[in-house]
C-alpha cells in the first residue's frame, strides 16, 4: 500500500517516461509534489524502490525505471523509445571534452578538440576523468546505442568482461564494443546480429575508457 505522496510521485514519473522516455529531475519531482526540499523526494524514491515499484538502473546514476503500477500490480509499459540512460535526477551540469566520432581511426589522446558537451553530472556516476564521443554507425544498436548518440566515457585502462569500452586496436582505430576475454584473445563484440565479433591478440588492444552514460538529442 502506497501513501498518497508515494502514489503521486510514482504516477508522475511514469507519465514523464511515457511522454518522452525521460524521467523528471529531483527538482521537477519536488515542484510537482509541492515538497519543500529534495530530501523529501529522496525518501519517496527510496520507499518506491524498496516496495519494488521502481528501480535505479545499474551503472546509470539515479536513472529510474517504473516496474509496476499500484492499480494492477502488473509491469508498467516501457516508453516507446527507451534509451540506455533513462533519466538523470541531478541538476548539476558539467562540460565534457567532446572528441570526434568513435571509430574515427585516431587514438583518443591524439584527438584535439575545443568542443565541449553539456552533460548532467548524474549521468556520469563514477568519479574520475570523463570525455564524450559521438557514436558513428549501427554496430551497437541492440544495446540501444544509436548513430549520432553521444557516448559518455570514463577514462581507464582496464575493464571487466561484458563492459562496453572504447578499445584502441593496433594504436590506430578506436571502437566502441563489448569487451570479452576468450581463449587467450581479446574479443570485441558488437551489439548487432548483422556483425561478427572481432578477435585480437591482447597486445593489439588497449582499453581507453568504459561507457558510463549515453546522451541522445531529439531534433
Amino acid at each position: 500500500m502506497l501513501t498518497r505522496k508515494q502514489h503521486e510521485l510514482l504516477m508522475f514519473i511514469n507519465d514523464r517516461l511515457q511522454a518522452g522516455g525521460v524521467s523528471p529531475s529531483f527538482e521537477e519531482m519536488k515542484e510537482a509534489l509541492d515538497l519543500k526540499s529534495k530530501s523529501g523526494v529522496h525518501r519517496l524514491v527510496n520507499a518506491l524502490e524498496e516496495r519494488q515499484f521502481i528501480r535505479r538502473l545499474a551503472n546509470r546514476a539515479r536513472a529510474l525505471e517504473v516496474l509496476r503500477l499500484p492499480e494492477t500490480g502488473t509491469a508498467a509499459k516501457a516508453p516507446a523509445r527507451q534509451t540506455p540512460i533513462i533519466a538523470a535526477a541531478n541538476d548539476d551540469v558539467i562540460e565534457l571534452p567532446l572528441h570526434g566520432k568513435i571509430a574515427a581511426g585516431m587514438p583518443i589522446e591524439a584527438m584535439q578538440s575545443d568542443r565541449t558537451l553539456s552533460v548532467p553530472a548524474a549521468l556520469l556516476g563514477a568519479s574520475g576523468d570523463h570525455f564524450a564521443l559521438e557514436v558513428s554507425g549501427d554496430s551497437m544498436i541492440e544495446a540501444g546505442i544509436l548513430d549520432g548518440d553521444y557516448a559518455l566515457v570514463q577514462k581507464c585502462d582496464t575493464a571487466r568482461d561484458g563492459e562496453i569500452v572504447v578499445a584502441l586496436v593496433d594504436e590506430d582505430e578506436a571502437t566502441l564494443k563489448y569487451l570479452r576475454r576468450d581463449k587467450g584473445e581479446i574479443r570485441l563484440d558488437p551489439a548487432n546480429s548483422a556483425y561478427t565479433a572481432q578477435r585480437y591478440a591482447p597486445n593489439r588492444v588497449r582499453v581507453q575508457g568504459k561507457l558510463v552514460g549515453l546522451l541522445r538529442r531529439y531534433n
